[in-house]
């Protein structure tokens, strides 16, 4: 894959309306300039990543052989390690050996967005993005500087972007199906509020399902970094319009959280009310009662998105998009004695 040109000083200057000899001054804190056209010169090429992508050029002269992994949903939670979710642990380390039993180095690079950004951030050959967002501003600065990437989830950043790799929806209709054979007719969705092809076609998905089973969709919503504490927030929703007979949650965590909440306020589950979630965790297998789950194996996701990526920066044909299987695990929590 061709790489665009990077960022020039000639950039730099235009942004800022000065001429190129003004940056190179301000850069080096040389010159006459005066204090105010020295800080916007580097606060613009602070916004462009000037220096960041200037020493990249220099490395970028011949492949590194290393890939970059970028993880959306954790810069939007702010932490990297979630309690009880290990679905992102189980990803990164089947990418880093896949890499390696590629001949790649890997390397986990934080927000591209927020500074300090690693100097060599942008001389890596290439990027694994999970989930991005609608109009990611990721996924707009590897485009502008030409460097290859991967999506892991639907690109909804580029709607008719090629080149990314997802699940499929045949375990979630299962699940689906599990929840009307035990006799529930209001199935709630709880959803999380980030705009990525996880919840999109999550929801999608349920709808779809819904409508051809005749029934009626509810959808409710979460923000991902509630975490439990949004769980039990839904849970004490339903509680006040009504407690349906199912409720599917995106993330484990939702669904522990529901299931506390409901418990401590004296609904039965699953005597009352089914639960299960979308993505399997370890809080879903040591919850009381255990929850259960689809697995998305993340560990294929990885190593698909990682061989598609290697293709791609070699200009090897590669599948445009994969969608990969899931696995659905029944447990306590949709389980009527």
């Amino acid at each position: 894959m061709v790489r665009r040109k990077g960022l020039t000083i000639e950039d730099v200057a235009r942004k800022a309306g000065v001429s190129i000899a003004a940056v190179s001054f301000a850069l080096n804190d040389k010159g006459n300039l005066s204090q105010e056209t020295r800080a916007r010169i580097k606060r613009v090429a602070a916004e462009l990543d000037y220096q960041a992508d200037a020493l990249a050029r220099g490395l970028r002269r011949q492949p590194m052989g290393t890939i970059g992994v970028i993880l959306r949903p954790l810069d939007a939670l702010g932490e990297y390690a979630p309690s009880g979710v290990d679905f992102f642990s189980r990803l990164i380390a089947a990418a880093a050996v896949t890499a390696m039993d590629r001949g790649l180095g890997m390397m986990l690079v934080p927000n591209l967005l927020r500074s300090p950004i690693p100097a060599f951030a942008y001389s890596l050959d290439g990027y694994v993005v999970a989930d991005p967002e609608v109009d990611n501003p990721v996924v707009q600065r590897l485009e502008d500087r030409g460097i290859p990437y991967v999506s892991l989830g639907r690109n909804v950043a580029r709607p008719e972007s090629p080149h990314w790799v997802s699940c499929d929806d045949t375990a979630l209709s299962a699940l689906l199906g599990h929840f009307a054979a035990a006799g529930a007719r209001d199935i709630v969705l709880v959803t999380g509020t980030d705009a990525n092809g996880w919840n999109q076609d999550t929801e999608a998905a349920y709808r779809s399902w819904m409508a051809s089973a005749q029934l009626e969709p509810r959808v409710l919503r979460a923000p991902e970094s509630a975490g439990i504490d949004g769980g039990r927030a839904v849970a004490a929703e339903l509680l006040r319009e009504g407690v349906p007979d199912a409720i599917l949650c995106a993330t484990g965590r939702q669904a522990v959280g529901a299931v506390e909440e409901l418990m401590s306020r004296g609904v039965g589950v699953p005597t009352r009310t089914l639960v299960a979630t979308a993505s399997d965790s370890e809080h879903a297998r040591i919850s009381n009662p255990t929850i259960s789950a689809i697995d998305m194996h993340p560990e294929q996701l990885a190593a698909a998105a990682v061989d598609m990526l290697q293709g791609l920066i070699h200009n090897k044909p590669v599948a445009e998009r994969l969608l990969m299987p899931t696995t659905l695990f029944l447990r306590e929590s949709t389980l009527k004695p």
